[in-house]
């Protein structure tokens, strides 16, 4: 075993593929060794987006979907391994997020629920399974999200240079890395890609609007965005955090109901103005200036990444292949070092993104054995 290699699985709330990143540690620093995308068949796709609406309480689909989704996951990591030539024996662990079909961390009794068996993935692939990452920080009072602000913090930070790490997935949430010796700060901002996404497969039958072209091509209308901008959401103090259950097809729908005399392209332009003005209003408060560095899908949005500059035009922006790692992959690999992290018996979440009462060591292990 080489004690340095960890794999790292992540699905988004996109849930467009389960992304699979091979990563060694052994340096210190991550070094990405392999990648692979595993995309999710059709049916898996409809059955999760049904479980995720939240009027939805079928134990035996979740039953079901919860060691289908684990399969899928094992079959990331085979063909992860079969695309660099590496030996499950040499890896030490897999961090695997699951997929998040309900987080609802602000009721009287918070919990957030991602599914994707980790024992199935054990099973199938022989490599012991680092999961459940979000519950410890749940438990202790916390959001469970985001997580990946302490891997932001230990990778890309640069003391005297006031950085935004800006993940636009499915959800959009920012890291904030002052200049000083400030705390890091992090949280949800809001929608990233899931309205717009949404939009395009309802009208257009499009999985996504390639590079916001479909935007581009209409007019944004400031009374519709006034109105999907008045959400008590994008109000609340952080710590906070969000997911499909605030922000869906159904939210949308209700949102419409005065303004379907609107261009479909229009309606398609106000949803991208939505994301970007969500987060530039957010990272206008942490800092009047700074560098910004862009990961996840909307990194590859170039109409989204021309909005959000022309909301901040005091930082610079960029997406994170300036600093070395490829956008696509940066969330894969902040999970393969939540799983190094757990295997050192070193805490992963930070209190002042989440609001838990302590550090933890997150996550548990499930054995392949």
């Amino acid at each position: 075993m080489n004690s340095g290699y960890f794999i790292g699985l992540m699905s988004g709330t996109s849930m467009d593929g389960v992304d699979a990143v091979l990563v060694d540690f052994s340096s210190g620093q991550p070094k990405l060794l392999g990648q692979h995308t595993e995309p999710l068949p059709t049916h898996l796709f409809k059955g999760l987006q049904r479980l995720c609406q939240p009027d939805t309480d079928e134990i035996n689909r979740l039953g079901r979907l919860d060691r289908t989704v684990g399969k899928v996951f094992a079959s990331a990591v085979k063909q992860l391994l079969a695309n660099t030539g590496v030996s499950k024996e040499q890896v030490c662990a897999i961090g695997s997020h699951g997929q998040t079909v309900r987080h609802m961390p602000n009721l009287e009794v918070g919990f957030t629920l991602q599914i994707g068996d980790p024992n199935t993935i054990a099973a199938e692939t022989g490599i012991d399974v680092i999961a459940d990452f979000r519950r410890k920080d749940i438990a202790l009072g916390g959001q469970g999200a985001p997580l990946v602000p302490a891997f932001h913090q230990q990778i890309f930070s640069s003391p005297g240079t006031n950085r935004i790490i800006l993940n636009i997935g499915g959800i959009a949430n920012i890291t904030f890395l002052p200049a000083d010796n400030r705390e890091i700060l992090g949280f949800d901002t809001g929608p990233g890609n899931t309205l717009i996404d949404a939009w395009s497969q309802q009208i257009r039958q499009l999985p996504f609007d390639e590079d916001g072209q479909w935007a581009e091509s209409g007019n944004s209308s400031a009374e519709f965005l006034a109105q999907l901008l008045s959400h008590p959401y994008f109000s609340l103090d952080y710590p906070k955090s969000t997911g499909r259950e605030l922000f869906n097809n159904a939210w949308l729908d209700q949102q419409l109901a005065l303004f379907s005399h609107l261009p479909e392209e229009d309606i398609q332009s106000t949803l991208l103005d939505l994301t970007c003005h969500s987060i530039a209003r957010d990272i206008a408060k942490l800092s009047p200036d700074g560098e910004i560095y862009v990961c996840g899908g909307g990194a590859l949005n170039g109409a989204l990444m021309k909005r959000l500059g022309a909301q901040l035009p005091n930082h610079s922006i960029a997406t994170t292949s300036v600093l070395g790692i490829d956008p696509k992959w940066v969330e894969g690999i902040a999970f393969a070092w939540l799983a190094l992290r757990h295997h050192q018996g070193l805490p992963a979440n930070l209190p002042a993104v989440t609001g838990a009462s302590r550090e933890a060591v997150l996550g548990a292990r499930f054995p392949a054995a």
